[in-house]
């Protein structure tokens, strides 16, 4: 319970300060007991960080209130925090072709074919978001398909999950690709019966392409990053972790917050693949605890709907594969080690089965040595053996998962792993019973960016349409309360921002959202509709609903 201020003397009797007063709101967050905590006011001081909340605003003395906002009686929740997205993928996704929900492959050749008409200067076309299990016979893309729509220029298109490419034949030759490549270390260039790249490349070997692609310029990423910023803050997401900075994109952010620009908060994880020690010597605030790298970020497998899951047995609809292990374990301990050597956090990319035993184990051995204060991240554990969920909290390791990819993978899921396997897949309740610390997100531009549809599917285990009747596998339902706490104060704590952000008490950053309904009270299918009509941060209006969209 919030203590009841009669007349806040303490707070409200030096001249000395200037405070706003956020009145008229119905103020919901999250407790440090893990409870619902209500309140009516907030005051913010002149640093932007929160004074004080108030339960019972009519008892406030105005002696050193200089202005007041006025919440209009909507519902006030803190700023939603993204515990694991791609925020330059997210940008830049935005800006090229959009296939993301295309129904067939008739959809994806039509928007393509609109595409290269629009643009028909770029010398690349290059897109993201088609997921064949939208479509009837499930059959993956071909260079073939893309081909009959543009064969004068490479085409290349990323998989919703980001693990997955289909090009053209122009790319493959751009890039080299004959009979002769070889499969790189963890990855896969799909072949037809005569062992011709059929233009699907999965995990490392897109890297093959993407070393071939035109080069994106700083003020194309900077630009990206702008475009990324307005969608998140729009969503009243405030803070983000970015999981696979390169050092291109950090300086592009570091180029953002230097010209002022930078208003959300982003907490890098430094791609594993870039010279660590850039990232250990980043390891401080800056911008007004708007931008920290603190961490890398490690991939230990692929994605299920591309088959590169790892997993404990084989593929219950592709018996001759159990996908793709990126790393030794050998490998695996020397990357954690070095980060951890360094004082970076580490957070590694596990969806198999097998990839997420193998990462606890690796953490179990490495926590003996540097100790769980690390806060050991596990991204995704989408498939977890039932046998292993007991040993997330023993090894101190935080689960950081996204509900959307529950709603999107349902059927996918069933298919791939069986009915039988399915006891510790997307686990969310049972993860949060074992005693592991549950982080949510999105995985942004996999999923949209928008939290609510993910606070709508962990506390239903349905889509915004109600699907499936009663939830899948709804047992595995989280309380409102736990969910509101992924998206807040547990995702700050994935991201070692609990002391700055995550909840609004004082001295943390005012950093919050008006929203159109109290998610408290509606149904699950209301809850993913709700709309944000502002956003604030450090006491700063930085998103209105109600303005005008730029160049309107």
């Amino acid at each position: 319970m919030l203590k009841r201020f009669a007349l806040l003397a303490a707070l409200l009797s030096s001249p000395a300060f200037a405070d706003t007063l956020v009145t008229n709101v119905k103020g919901v967050q999250v407790g440090a007991d893990g409870k619902l905590q209500r309140f009516g006011a907030m005051t913010i001081g002149e640093d932007g960080k929160v004074r004080q909340l108030i339960e019972r605003p009519e008892l406030v003395r105005l002696a050193n209130i200089t202005s007041t906002i006025d919440g209009g009686g909507r519902t006030l929740l803190p700023g939603l925090i993204d515990a694991h997205g791609h925020v330059m993928g997210l940008g830049m996704g935005a800006l090229q072709l959009d296939v993301t929900g295309a129904s067939s492959l008739s959809d994806l050749q039509q928007r393509l074919r609109a595409y290269a008409a629009a643009n028909n200067r770029l010398p690349w076309i290059i897109g993201r978001g088609w997921n064949q299990e939208l479509w009837s016979g499930k059959a993956f893309p071909s260079a073939a398909d893309l081909d009959r729509i543009v064969a004068d220029r490479p085409v290349v298109l990323e998989r919703v999950d980001g693990h997955a490419l289909v090009v053209n034949s122009a790319a493959l030759t751009a890039a080299g690709i004959t009979s002769a490549t070889k499969d790189p270390i963890g990855g896969k260039i799909e072949r037809d019966a005569q062992g011709r790249p059929t233009g699907l490349l999965i995990d490392a070997a897109t890297k093959i392409i993407e070393a071939k692609k035109p080069k994106q310029t700083l003020a194309d990423r900077v630009t990206g990053l702008a475009k990324a910023q307005s969608i998140l803050l729009s969503y009243g997401v405030t803070a983000t972790a970015d999981m696979g900075t390169s050092r291109d994109e950090w300086l592009a952010m570091r180029a953002m917050g230097d010209d002022g620009r930078l208003k959300l908060r982003i907490m890098s994880y430094a791609t594993v693949n870039d010279p660590l020690e850039t990232a250990a010597d980043t390891k401080v605030w800056h911008y007004g605890d708007r931008l920290r790298m603190g961490g890398v970020k490690i991939y230990d497998d692929g994605a299920l709907g591309s088959r590169g899951a790892w997993l404990k047995r084989s593929y219950a609809d592709a018996p001759n594969t159990r996908g793709l292990q990126f790393l030794s374990n050998a490998q695996l301990r020397e990357q954690l080690s070095r980060a951890l050597s360094l004082g970076l956090q580490p957070a590694v990319h596990a969806i198999g089965d097998a990839a997420n035993a193998q990462v606890i184990s690796a953490y179990e051995a490495l926590g003996k040595r540097y100790g769980k204060a690390r806060r050991f991240r596990i991204e995704h554990a989408q498939v977890v053996d039932p046998v292993d969920i007991p040993r997330l909290a023993k090894a101190g390791i935080i689960a950081s998962m996204q509900p959307t990819h529950q709603t999107s993978d349902r059927l996918m899921a069933s298919e791939r792993l069986g009915t039988a396997r399915l006891g510790g897949a997307y686990a969310w309740r049972t993860i949060a019973r074992s005693g592991a610390r549950l982080a949510f997100g999105s995985d942004y531009p996999v999923e949209s960016p928008n939290p609510f549809p993910g606070l709508s599917a962990a506390v239903s285990r349905q889509d915004p349409n109600g699907q499936p009747r009663g939830g899948w596998r709804p047992q595995e339902r989280v309380s409102f309360e736990r969910a509101l706490a992924g998206f807040t104060r547990d995702a700050a704590y994935a991201g070692f921002a609990e002391d700055r952000i995550g909840s609004l008490e004082p001295g943390k950053w005012a950093d919050f959202i008006l929203v159109d309904r109290d998610p408290t009270v509606v149904n699950p299918q209301e809850l993913a509709g709700t709309t944000v009509l502002q956003t604030w941060i450090a006491g700063e209006k930085v998103f209105d609903a109600s303005a005008p969209s730029p160049g309107k």
